[in-house]
């Protein structure tokens, strides 16, 4: 079996993230209707998306522009509202925004079970996740994932078609045989499409709207969506067949087709 490259993106992906941001959402949007009873949960969680999706395309994926988000959102209430603005009240909101990043990550069915699978099957196995270092790093080591990453693990702040396409130069990778794993489109699908390689889309159980674009490049290798991280494997391990098998029939048909161009020749002469 040809050995392939397989990255593998870390948040919804191999664990679980948004579950925890939602919750802690939700958290910050019943605390603001205390503050704010004019004002509905849903305007709440609607702003404070916008500003954390504003600071996202001006800083990445940074840790503190999540608990920022939630001060961004308090300071909007104020300005609309006459509230006076409380040193309390926004000390409070970072510090549960900041809650986020201390629950202990909880990994998604059949993650070691997954990699150890591919793992034996000879593949190279990459990690690219998004987020700041200290943070990935903290799941990195819960997780126990050097186990099957070791040292072939990167973190982008960006997590774009300009990282990937560093990895791959970086790894020496080759198309054909690079995969990309992941359940965000917009940082893992597209521009693993965008690199030409092959990529599968693990829809996460809850999606972050960030995520969420459409997907407007041709695929040019294998594109492929599973509902469940156990069916990586065999996914990927079909196609190598399948193309070893189109590889072969290719390879006989120009053989029969090149003995009977000799067979014709010869039959003029």
């Amino acid at each position: 079996m040809q050995k392939q490259n397989i990255l593998f993106n870390l948040d919804d992906t191999l664990a679980y993230c948004n579950r925890y941001f939602n919750q802690v959402i939700g958290e910050f949007a019943d605390q603001m209707t205390i503050w704010f009873d004019s004002i509905t949960k849903e305007e709440i969680e609607q702003k404070q998306l916008e500003i954390d999706l504003e600071s996202i395309n001006e800083h990445g994926l940074t840790s503190e522009r999540f608990p920022e988000s939630f001060v961004g959102t308090y300071h909007y209430f104020c300005g609309l509202t006459g509230k006076e603005k409380n040193t309390s009240d926004i000390e409070f909101l970072r510090e549960l925004g900041f809650k986020v990043f201390k629950i202990p990550v909880e990994p998604i069915p059949f993650m070691n079970e997954t990699l150890q699978q591919l793992k034996e099957a000879g593949h190279q196995l990459y990690l690219h996740t998004g987020g700041d270092e200290a943070n990935q790093r903290r799941k990195i080591t819960q997780l126990e994932l050097t186990t099957y990453f070791e040292h072939r693990i990167f973190i982008s702040e960006h997590k774009d078609t300009t990282a990937l396409s560093n990895i791959l130069k970086t790894i020496d990778a080759d198309p054909e045989r690079t995969w990309m794993v992941g359940n965000s489109l917009k940082t893992d699908i597209v521009p693993a499409l965008e690199m030409s390689i092959n990529a599968i889309y693990i829809p996460a159980e809850q999606e972050w709207e960030y995520n969420m674009v459409e997907v407007k490049v041709k695929p040019q290798r294998a594109f492929l969506t599973l509902h469940s991280l156990q069916e990586v494997p065999d996914a990927i391990h079909k196609h190598i067949m399948e193309e070893d098998q189109f590889k072969n029939n290719f390879s006989s048909n120009s053989f029969n087709v090149y003995n009977q161009k000799e067979d014709g020749d010869n039959f003029f002469i």
